[in-house]
């Protein structure tokens, strides 16, 4: 028993500190949005999208922790990165370069 209250006290810790930095995203970004995506064994990808355009992410252990960070941030959650959402997403030349290069083979 001692055990497991160990991983749900670390799980809840970990919850904490990833809805932290979902909360600082979401403060300089004048609000924020997210998405949980599943990425196999590395965990979950929570993709952040600010109400100003800007985007990021952060990475959780699983899909699980991932969640409950995302709740207590108060942030919205999307079931699926695409529409309305997808389109808030707002890019530079940055992203354009690096988009470009990939296809190249850059």
């Amino acid at each position: 028993m001692a055990d497991t209250q160990q991983i749900d006290a670390k799980a809840e810790r970990t919850a904490q500190k990833l809805a932290r930095r979902i909360s600082a995203f979401a403060k300089a970004h004048g609000g924020a949005e997210g998405q949980v995506a599943y990425i196999g064994e590395r965990g979950a990808r929570i993709v952040l999208v600010g109400e100003d355009g800007g985007w990021g992410d952060v990475v959780a252990p699983s899909y699980e922790i991932a969640e409950k960070a995302v709740e207590k941030s108060g942030i919205t959650a999307h079931e699926s990165f695409d529409g309305e959402f997808a389109a808030k997403v707002k890019t530079g030349p940055y992203e354009w370069k690096r988009m470009a290069g990939i296809q190249i083979g850059g």
